[in-house]
């Protein structure tokens, strides 16, 4: 129902700034709810940020709160990921994650059970 395609990933120095950006096909963007997951091999794929449907409320992982910034743009079918103060544990492929909207709730932001999934991009931070 929906195509996710992620960019900006790349090789940045600690207390560095990134910014991802995932790119959606569809016509009916508004109406899912996107996240941002990253996975290190080896390790289960991991909740980082979230938005609602409309862009009014997020959420962030604890390791995410006060550094990343998730935005999004309807009119362009694109959710953004602002990472400052990079740290090398930030370091895995980060992923993309939209969410048919099976709550009636306008601001509900889960953690789990994202139906489509983008392709993944790179993000390693050295030092």
């Amino acid at each position: 129902q929906v195509q996710l395609a992620e960019s900006g990933g790349g090789l940045v120095q600690a207390g560095g700034s990134l910014r991802l950006s995932c790119a959606a096909s569809g016509h009916t963007f508004s109406v899912y709810v996107m996240a941002w997951f990253r996975q290190v091999p080896g390790k289960e794929r991991e909740f980082v940020s979230g938005i609602s449907r409309t862009g009014a409320t997020t959420r962030y992982a604890d390791s995410a709160k006060g550094r990343f910034t998730i935005s999004r743009d309807n009119a362009k079918n694109t959710v953004y990921l602002q990472m400052n103060s990079l740290k090398p544990e930030d370091t895995a492929i980060y992923y993309c994650a939209a969410r048919e909207p099976y709550s009636p709730v306008s601001n509900y932001i889960p953690n789990v059970d994202y139906d489509y999934w983008g392709q993944g991009t790179q993000v390693t931070v050295s030092s």
